[in-house]
Formats: structure tokens, C-alpha cells, sequence
């Protein structure tokens, strides 16, 4: 088994599962590549273990909507569980790609991909610099991952009725989050040349293509496009995952400043150091005045932020009253989202989960 942490959740320990199938299968077909592919593997397979399979969660519960509103008793499929099981692939994908662009040294509480084949260089004793092996294997870890990803999706695909729909949702969703994290990098640099009062409809564009419909709304229409939803029912789907998946992404925005490292598994203030231009940030600087506004900017994105730093740049944003604002907005996307699965026709007690999910991605603190 992939050494998954047991969860409560039988959703959770169904992917394992078939990732461990999966993970089994690449092993077999990958064994004359040598010793050195294994170790790359290995390290692919190391990426899968924890989080908080968001993504299959919300997947699987697009999927009841639709399919046990025509039968109570419908039963998971091989070709569902796969989907859930790509997307979490495809995940972990998207973090190794995310920690390497963002210099970050942990995820979930370890070393990121690229620092822990930075350090297996080292510990082999090879030749060259050993941070710029681990740069460059992380970007072929990712795009080993995206591939992993390909294969199963269409290895469950295979003579599937609704293999075209699903395949449509799953491109889509891969655009919208690569083009997503671009914008993402680009407003490093580009907030400086854009006036002030557009930062913030900036950062909700990154938010909504990189997270929201990524996180949330896709993986809740894969689910239903397996199961065969009509135009309708999708429109449903999307109109309450877009919402939480914008204050699912707000929230981590919070957390990536405020948020406890022991609980989140990054350091205090980690979204700081990185300079990430959030809404959060955003709105901080629309309250600020001019002199306030280049201390804040002249600290962002400076890697060696004390804390004493991280502190003053907090302090910074809850008496600009950003904090507050952006709480109301996670508040009131919660709420559209609430009302948007009233009158649809989904399956009743599917929908109860959704709600609770939807609470869970919406108030947490890792």
C-alpha cells in the first residue's frame, strides 16, 4: 500500500486503493528503464501519499448526485474510482510543479519533491549541483505525474458511453488550471505596472481558473458527466462548486498567512515570503496609504522574512481591514452556494453531502 495514513473517509481509502493498483501496474511496465527511472518512480509514488482528497471526494459526490437520483442502490465503478484516482494523480502533479515554482522546501509536512531529490543527490554522492538536479527532475516528476494521469484516465475510459464528455471536462480542467497558475506567476511582476484598484479582480481571475473550478466545480462535473447528467443538472453543479471553489481558495489564502504551520505543514507566513499577490494582498494595499503600500512591497516576496517581519506584515493586513473583507467574501460565496442546489434535480441525500462538504472546504484551518 502506498502508506496512507488511515482516514475516516471510505472515499479516501477507495483511491488508495486503486492508486495502489495503478502504482503496481507502472512498476511492472517501468522495470527495464533501470535502477536510477526506479528511484524517479519511487518518488512519483511518494507525491500520492496524504492530502486531503478533495478532488476525488467532490468527484465521487458529483457523481451520486446524478446516479443514484435514477437508482438508490447504483454501485461505484472501476471507471469512477480511476477518475477520482487521476485527479489526485493530476493533483500532485500540479503541487510539484506549484513548490518548485514557489522555492518552497515542504508539503504536507515534508520536504517538497524538488528538495527531496536535491537531498537524494547528495546522499548518492553524484557529480554536479545538487539543487539544480533536483530543479530539473522535479519538472519531469510533474510532467511524469500529468502522464500517470493521461494513462489512467484512459485506461478507465476504455469503451465507456461517456468516455467523450468526460474526457472534454477533464481537458478543460487541465487548461483552465495551467493557464491559471500562469496568471498566477505573471501577477508577481505584473501587479507593478497595473493601477491598484485592479489588483484585486486580477487575483479573483487566478483564483477562479487555478483553484476554484479546479478544485471544486470540475471534479464535480467528471463526476456527473460519468454518471450521465443532462445540460440542467450540470449547470446546477457548476453554479455551487464555482462558489465554494472560490471560497475554498480564499480560505487557503488566509492560512498561507495567518495559518499554524503544525496544522498546515508550511512555515508562518509562507504566502508572504513567496509574495503572493492574493485578493488578500490585494485589498490590504487598496487601504493603505502611499508610504504604508511601498513598506508593504518592499517586504513581500523578500525570502528571508524574520518573524518579527511576518508578524508587522499580519498586523499590516488586519488593520487594513483586508482580513475582514475577505472572511465577507468567503461568508457570502458560502451562501450563494448554499441556495444554488435548491429546486435541482439531484439526488436528495447527495446533495446533504455536498452542503457538508462545502462547510468543511470553506471552514478550516489546514
Amino acid at each position: 500500500m502506498l502508506g496512507v495514513v488511515p482516514s475516516p473517509s471510505p472515499i479516501a481509502d477507495a483511491v488508495a486503493v486503486r492508486l495502489d493498483l495503478f502504482l503496481t501496474r507502472m512498476r511492472a511496465e517501468s522495470i527495464d528503464y533501470g535502477p536510477d527511472a526506479a528511484a524517479l518512480l519511487e518518488a512519483a509514488a511518494d507525491t500520492l501519499i496524504g492530502g486531503k482528497r478533495l478532488r476525488a471526494r467532490f468527484c465521487h459526490a458529483g457523481w451520486r448526485t446524478i446516479a443514484r437520483l435514477a437508482d438508490r442502490d447504483a454501485v461505484e465503478t472501476d471507471t469512477l474510482w480511476d477518475v477520482c484516482a487521476a485527479l489526485e494523480i493530476f493533483q500532485s502533479a500540479a503541487l510539484v510543479h506549484d513548490d518548485l515554482i514557489d522555492n518552497s522546501d515542504t508539503r504536507r509536512g515534508r520536504p517538497a519533491a524538488h528538495r527531496a531529490l536535491e537531498a537524494s543527490h547528495r546522499a548518492a554522492s553524484w557529480a554536479g549541483d545538487a539543487e539544480s538536479f533536483g530543479r530539473a527532475s522535479a519538472i519531469l516528476l510533474g510532467d511524469l505525474l500529468v502522464a500517470w494521469s493521461d494513462d489512467l484516465l484512459e485506461s478507465a475510459l476504455d469503451d465507456h458511453p461517456r468516455a467523450r464528455a468526460v474526457r472534454s471536462e477533464y481537458a478543460r480542467m487541465r487548461r483552465d488550471v495551467t493557464t491559471g497558475q500562469y496568471l498566477d506567476i505573471a501577477e508577481e511582476s505584473a501587479w507593478r505596472v497595473n493601477p491598484n484598484d485592479t489588483h484585486a479582480e486580477r487575483a479573483l481571475r487566478v483564483v477562479s481558473l487555478k483553484s476554484a473550478r479546479y478544485s471544486i466545480e470540475q471534479p464535480l462535473r467528471l463526476g456527473a458527466a460519468i454518471a450521465g447528467a443532462d445540460a440542467a443538472q450540470m449547470s446546477a453543479l457548476s453554479s455551487f462548486g464555482l462558489p465554494v471553489g472560490m471560497a475554498f481558495q480564499l480560505r487557503d489564502d488566509v492560512l498561507g498567512v495567518f495559518g499554524d504551520s503544525s496544522v498546515t505543514g508550511k512555515p508562518a507566513g509562507d504566502d508572504l515570503r513567496e509574495g503572493k499577490r492574493t485578493v488578500l494582498i490585494a485589498l490590504t494595499r487598496e487601504a493603505l496609504d502611499s508610504p504604508a503600500r511601498s513598506v508593504l512591497d518592499e517586504l513581500l516576496g523578500d525570502p528571508e522574512l524574520t518573524p518579527q517581519q511576518v508578524s508587522f506584515l499580519q498586523a499590516t493586513i488586519v488593520g487594513s481591514g483586508a482580513l475582514d473583507r475577505v472572511e465577507a467574501m468567503i461568508a457570502e460565496y458560502a451562501k450563494e452556494a448554499e441556495g444554488a442546489l435548491s429546486g435541482a434535480r439531484l439526488e436528495n441525500a447527495a446533495v446533504g453531502d455536498l452542503r457538508d462538504l462545502a462547510r468543511a472546504a470553506t471552514v478550516r484551518s489546514a
